[in-house]
């Protein structure tokens, strides 16, 4: 469903992405593994055309993502951000509904809440959550309204930005099933970028190890911890010593 083709990109004299091959088949659950600043949400971005490539091809469904609909393009997606990054001065519920409330195909206010109820409902939020606001809300209920927000639209395909970041590891194994859950209900393609080991094991399909702008290793978790590639390895076990160094 997607497919990403000796994808470069630079910033100045900063080289990121130095010719990543990735395929991303779909109803699949992809997770791109790596350390902080190996190009890991430069590569998401460039996924949803906000960052153009300096050099290679991002396809989706074998359409380049550069050109055609920008509105239908990006109405395929649905987005967890790190952080839930929620809108401070809006209620719950219109956190979650805002895409239905935008554009020429706009909800009525009525329906896109009573949509919103139900899908706090399905990430275990009750309907009186809908009317408070994100600061009245713990980080795990915050993460949860976000992840109602990115299904909200029955989205193709999701991504999943750090999806447990500041989460204590009890929030972030609940956060890590309904993931899960959700993905598999709605049978929806989705890429997730974390270092989480606890989130790739619990809701991918197959994995990506991104290092040195390039893929080291790819195929199922289920081979991860028998990959016998050394980066891999490394990063998995938390290793100081291999060929990542660590920045000190």
């Amino acid at each position: 469903m997607i497919t990403l083709s000796d994808v470069h990109k630079s910033f100045g004299d900063n080289q990121v992405l130095a010719g990543v091959d990735l395929t991303i088949n779909k109803g699949t659950s992809m997770v791109i593994i790596g350390g902080s600043g190996t190009g890991k949400s430069v590569l998401l971005k460039s996924v949803l055309g906000l960052v153009s490539p300096d050099r290679g091809t991002i396809t989706l469904d074998g359409a380049d993502v550069r050109h055609g609909d920008r509105d239908a393009f990006l109405a395929r997606f649905g987005m967890l951000f790190q952080g839930a990054a929620l809108f401070d001065s809006l209620p719950v519920w219109h956190n979650v509904a805002f895409r239905l409330l935008q554009g020429r195909g706009r909800m009525r206010k009525h329906d896109a809440r009573d949509l919103a109820i139900d899908k706090l409902r399905r990430v275990g939020l009750k309907p009186e959550v809908a009317d408070r606001f994100p600061a009245e809300l713990s980080g795990g209920m915050q993460k949860r309204v976000g992840l109602a927000r990115a299904i909200a639209a029955d989205p193709e395909i999701i991504f999943f930005d750090e999806p447990t970041t500041g989460l204590d590891p009890i929030m972030a194994g609940v956060i890590n099933e309904l993931i899960r859950e959700i993905v598999t209900e709605i049978g929806a393609t989705a890429m997730t970028i974390t270092h989480d080991m606890g989130s790739v094991r619990a809701i991918a399909d197959n994995v990506a190890m991104l290092h040195g702008g390039v893929i080291k290793w790819s195929g199922p978790v289920s081979q991860m911890d028998n990959s016998n590639d050394p980066y891999v390895d490394q990063f998995i076990s938390g290793r100081a010593e291999g060929p990542i160094e660590a920045v000190r």
